[in-house]
């Protein structure tokens, strides 16, 4: 498989398996890595740069780098389940809680940053902390530029301007459209390849306005995209957010995605069995856009608005297998 190692054993499981491109950021995207490692031969996360908030953003601030933060999320999500894995986990996503100035960094951000500062590449820096982890799958940014999330929202009384990917998740109102500063931005040639060669690419889930749809925006990888042979399969959310899609159903959740990418074809359209009120709406509306609809029971229990990654790795397995 490719990636950075792993077990054998992972490796002997997972060889026949696809060749998958995921797209995303934050937990939802660290969900569907989690489930994805299980299933497919050769994994790649293709992750949203647009953070500016926490440590992420202190850091893009302080060094003009790429927020590492979403990229930290899906290398742990991408650790082996063996003590090894499991253990750089959790020391990627430890946060310092000191009163001093490194309060709130986590330590992935800060050794992701690092290799970046010493290697001089950021693919290079991500690889190698791949490397290190032992990583089920390789980790890109989507971007080389550092990116800003603008978006209009109306509050009631018209349309405001927003900026910024925490003020865009947290704007009081509802999304109408977003795009990015700068709009034109360099996407990582890695990610164009390995999306021009992926079997399947996945869209979802997680923020839907500023952590899925943003890479429909980039102009480049949003053409790979469109025009891979791959087939492309959209995974919705449980549940709508609050502050970013208020009032969206699982309808309104891909009709915000088409409205963005007009031109993008869908294969598969995932969602949780009990999460869609009206499954014969959300049915009719897939079909129209040439989608065919799995219902599945993705959701973790107890835990409302987070996917189950070993519900989800058996959803995808029924999907993702060779017809």
């Amino acid at each position: 498989m490719s990636g950075y190692g792993g077990s054998r054993d992972v490796a002997a499981r997972v060889l026949a398996g696809p060749k998958v491109a995921a797209l995303g950021g934050g937990h939802g995207l660290a969900a569907s890595l989690s489930a994805l490692r299980q299933v497919a031969g050769s994994l790649s996360a293709i992750v949203t740069v647009a953070d500016n908030g926490g440590s992420s953003g202190r850091l893009r601030d302080e060094f003009g780098s790429l927020p590492p933060g979403d990229l930290r999320m899906a290398l742990a999500a991408l650790c082996g389940d063996d003590d090894w894995g499991q253990t750089w986990a959790r020391l990627l996503q430890h946060r310092f809680d000191s009163e001093g100035e490194m309060h709130g960094h986590a330590v992935g951000n800060l050794l992701i940053v690092a290799l970046w500062e010493l290697l001089g590449d950021q693919v290079s820096g991500l690889d190698w902390v791949g490397r290190l982890l032992g990583a089920q799958g390789r980790v890109l940014p989507m971007s080389l530029t550092p990116l800003d999330i603008t978006a209009e929202v109306s509050d009631g009384a018209g349309l405001v301007r927003v900026r910024g990917q925490v003020q865009v998740a947290t704007a009081p109102g509802t999304v109408r459209s977003v795009a990015l500063e700068p709009s034109d931005p360099q996407a990582c040639p890695e990610a164009l390849a390995v999306v021009d060669d992926a079997d399947w690419v996945v869209l979802g889930p997680g923020s839907w306005y500023s952590s899925v749809i943003p890479h429909l925006l980039v102009p480049a990888l949003r053409d790979a995209v469109v025009t891979t042979s791959a087939r492309r399969l959209v995974n919705l959310n449980l549940v709508a957010q609050p502050g970013e899609t208020d009032g969206l159903d699982p309808v309104g959740h891909l009709d915000a995605l088409v409205r963005h990418a007009p031109d993008l074809r869908i294969d598969v359209v995932v969602a949780d069995r009990g999460s869609v009120a009206d499954p014969g709406r959300l049915e009719a509306r897939a079909h129209d856009l040439g989608a065919a609809l799995v219902l599945a029971d993705v959701a973790r229990r107890g835990v409302p608005g987070q996917h189950d990654p070993d519900k989800l790795a058996r959803a995808y397995a029924e999907v993702l297998r060779p017809s």
